[in-house]
């Protein structure tokens, strides 16, 4: 385990490494140049609980079963990476690391997931599907729209499963991985059958909460008061402001978001059905699929949302090359964006591996 920020690294990352004194100084061209690479908090100085930084006007492309808005920076020719946001996030989780990237040279291209943002169906028949192959299939898509063969993707939550299944399904399209808390493909067979211990259980209890309708109700009028929450006790040490929060609450408001959230946690717990069409990769998912792509795992110290303890749970799970990360300084779930300099890093490390 390399605990980060700290000069040294561990393994087959220990001679690639970039500082990100230099490209925090190109990307961000004033403030950040007071990035704590070498501090205690792994954290960029600039905007990490007050930002109002914005990605511009978003882009729009048909890609499968939507059309997707994204965020793209940096040069068009570039090696491209591919940033992926979980719940109840959005694209801004990663507001100041594609800018750290972007001066590094990368392409980098920033997705609103399904029922996201400004990401829509392009019908109205098609079912608002969350399980996991489904958003999978949706970042494939939106590779084969826009002409990419292959990425480095990185994310974390929701983000980090979808990374998780593009690496170990499509390894011919995913160059490297970032993975926050590491190997999150499900097996929703094991997450019924395995009982965990009180505290462990409570740690899910939005999922219970959302296997009932009023609890969906209860979402559905309640979304933005619900995401603080989630964002609170999942970072308990971040200190974002009203601003930080309100910019990103807004891509909740997406019409398709509560379908889409409600069928992810009742898909997960067998609740809810998903559609055969995904019925075979959902079955070589369950299988516990390896990850060979050269692979970075982060965690912060102060994660509050469900998580590993170090990484032998799923340390096996990654065959290739692999470094694993814990970021200190009080980060939480939310990692790129409470520790953006870290998380660049991360992917300028792995991509040169």
């Amino acid at each position: 385990m390399t605990k980060h920020p700290n000069p040294s690294r561990r393994g087959f990352l220990s001679t690639t490494a970039v500082g990100l004194g230099a490209v925090a100084e190109l990307a961000l061209m004033g403030a950040a140049r007071a990035q704590t690479a070498q501090g205690t908090t792994g954290r960029l100085s600039s905007g990490n609980t007050s930002s109002t930084a914005s990605f511009g006007t978003l882009r729009q492309i048909d890609a499968g079963l939507l059309n997707v808005g994204y965020a793209e920076v940096g040069p068009t020719n570039g090696p491209v990476v591919v940033l992926l946001h979980g719940w109840p996030y959005d694209i801004h989780s990663f507001v100041e690391v594609a800018p750290l990237l972007a001066a590094a040279g990368y392409r980098v291209i920033v997705p609103h997931l399904r029922g996201h943002g400004s990401t829509r169906f392009l019908s109205k028949d098609t079912f608002r599907n969350g399980q996991q192959s489904a958003v999978a299939l949706d970042i494939i898509a939106l590779l084969d729209a826009l002409k990419i063969r292959k990425a480095v993707f990185a994310g974390f939550d929701w983000g980090a499963r979808t990374a998780d299944i593009v690496a170990a399904l499509w390894p011919e399209r995913c160059e490297a991985l970032v993975s926050v808390s590491g190997y999150l493909i499900g097996n929703r067979e094991a997450i019924k059958a395995t009982v965990l211990p009180p505290a462990a259980e409570y740690a899910w209890w939005y999922q219970f909460y959302f296997a009932t309708d009023h609890g969906r109700a209860g979402y559905e009028q309640n979304r933005h008061e619900f995401a603080k929450l989630i964002w609170r006790t999942a970072s308990p040490k971040w200190a974002f402001d009203d601003a930080v929060f309100a910019r990103s609450a807004a891509s909740l408001d997406n019409p398709d978001h509560i379908d889409i959230v409600i069928h992810n946690y009742r898909w997960r717990q067998s609740l809810a059905d998903g559609e055969r069409t995904y019925d075979d990769m959902e079955r070589r998912l369950a299988a516990g699929p390896l990850i060979a792509v050269p692979t970075v795992v982060l965690e912060g110290d102060a994660n509050g949302a469900p998580h590993a303890t170090g990484d032998a749970p799923f340390r096996k799970k990654f065959s290739g090359k692999y470094d694993y990360r814990v970021i200190s300084g009080g980060i939480g779930h939310n990692l790129p964006q409470e520790a953006p300099g870290a998380f660049a890093q991360a992917v300028i490390d792995v991509a040169r591996a």
